[in-house]
């Protein structure tokens, strides 16, 4: 149960199109809170070539996409080098495409052979039980409104995939008080590879989350006026 007293759970990196100061912001994180156990939400890598929406032209082929999130997988490998990350509708673009047009899933390597990882865990959801003995969901995204897919699921919830969403609420029935935690993402909107929300008027919010000794805790990645990251945690 000591593995769960400290976990920390990563937003959606969307790499090679993540803040490339975040890397730096999980570091100090780690350093401060020494994490028990890393959960990566999902959307850890973005996969726009191989989107099934436009893609941007000027933007990588799926080939040099996939060269330049290697070489910052490995980056984030060297920070946590055992990882659990959830499936997630960007990650999984390869085996989706695979389906797509008949490809067998035997033909497809895993993703720690094609990013080049050795300690990463995939898994499609995943529930685990706090040292408080309550359990607690772990989702890429179902809904946006995460206290009611707490309700469903009848336990804590925490999801990431809603980029503008960083927040946690609470909700009780007879037996129990419970959370749900949605965990915001580190991406910049204004790249090209997230041109659709490019006129959105809700903004992404930076950050991700913590649950320490069963409770949530939400780490903010504040900006400066110059949108980097003020380098110290608030």
């Amino acid at each position: 149960m000591n593995e769960h007293k400290r976990i920390l759970v990563i937003s959606d990196l969307h790499i090679p199109y993540h803040r490339k100061d975040s890397f730096a912001f999980l570091k100090e994180i780690k350093k401060q809170f020494k994490p028990t156990k890393i959960i990566n939400i999902g959307d850890e890598i973005d996969c726009h070539a191989l989107s099934f929406h436009d893609t941007n032209p000027d933007l990588p082929s799926a080939g040099h996409e996939l060269s330049l999130s290697k070489e910052y997988i490995k980056e984030l490998e060297i920070i946590f080098p055992e990882m659990t990350l959830l499936d997630s509708n960007h990650s999984s673009l390869i085996y989706r495409k695979g389906i797509k047009h008949g490809i067998p899933r035997g033909f497809l390597r895993d993703y720690n052979e094609f990013l080049n990882v050795k300690k990463w865990n995939w898994v499609n959801d995943l529930t685990i039980t706090l040292p408080n003995k309550q359990r607690c969901f772990f989702t890429h995204g179902i809904s946006a409104d995460v206290a009611r897919v707490s309700q469903i699921q009848s336990m804590n919830t925490v999801q990431g995939h809603f980029h503008s969403k960083f927040k946690i609420e609470y909700w009780a029935n007879s037996d129990a008080l419970m959370w749900g935690m949605q965990v915001g993402c580190m991406i910049e909107q204004t790249n090209m590879a997230f041109h659709y929300a490019k006129n959105f008027k809700t903004k992404f919010i930076m950050g991700c989350g913590m649950i320490i000794d069963s409770q949530p805790k939400l780490m903010p990645m504040v900006l400066d006026n110059k949108g980097k990251w003020i380098g110290k945690l608030v």
